[in-house]
């Protein structure tokens, strides 16, 4: 019964992918991501609505294990679709999908970062820090930390560029939102805070 049983097949297959992934078996994290992309893709096609979702989000884990294996151009590929995806479903549904095409975005910046395409990584990471801002204002206990982070991964494609001061600008801004967080929660957001401590002290170096 493919129509009633495929969708759950998908998620057993993105788990497993997360499974070896995290005992370091990379190639076969891949095949299980790739297997679940491939079955969310032909249920995409056939009710976009319901499984579209789900294809960005098999897009983003596979990518994630094309980038563990250096597969760079392929991880770029499978994130660039996922963006794609989530900005339609976002025009859309923007409170359903803003939160989801913001992650993507972040995601982006990093895969054209490491190839070296660093105006590219910029811009993803300027939208995803915009539309992170906009979602915080409206729900700060939810968002805030997404803005922090994505601040902070701002900051790094800003140095990468060489605009230190607009790097430390976003660092600075990074650290003054995570420091209530590492407070309050320090087992979730003290490494956080420790290493845009140590961006910033790196920037102010400079």
């Amino acid at each position: 019964r493919p129509d009633a049983f495929l969708p759950d097949l998908a998620m057993a297959l993105n788990n497993l992918g997360i499974r070896f992934s995290n005992l370091g078996r990379r190639e076969e994290a891949l095949a299980a991501t790739e297997e679940a992309v491939a079955i969310r893709r032909t249920l995409a096609q056939a009710r976009p609505d319901a499984f579209l979702p789900d294809l960005a989000m098999a897009l983003n884990n596979v990518s994630v294990d094309y980038s563990n294996l250096g597969r760079r151009e392929e991880a770029l590929a499978a994130t660039e679709e996922a963006v794609a995806i989530r900005r339609t479903l976002a025009q859309a549904r923007p409170d359903a999908f803003l939160p989801d095409l913001a992650s993507a975005l972040n995601n982006l910046g990093i895969r054209f970062s490491n190839l070296g395409r660093r105006e590219e990584a910029l811009a993803a990471t300027e939208e995803a820090v915009a539309t992170y801002r906009t979602l915080a204002q409206a729900r700060p206990d939810a968002f805030l930390p997404d803005l922090a982070n994505s601040l902070w991964n701002h900051s790094l494609r800003l140095e990468e560029l060489d605009r230190i001061p607009e790097a430390r600008t976003a660092a600075e801004e990074a650290h003054k939102l995570f420091s209530p967080l590492a407070e309050r929660w320090p087992d979730v957001f003290a490494a956080d805070l420790q290493a845009v401590e140590e961006i910033l002290a790196r920037l102010n170096a400079d």
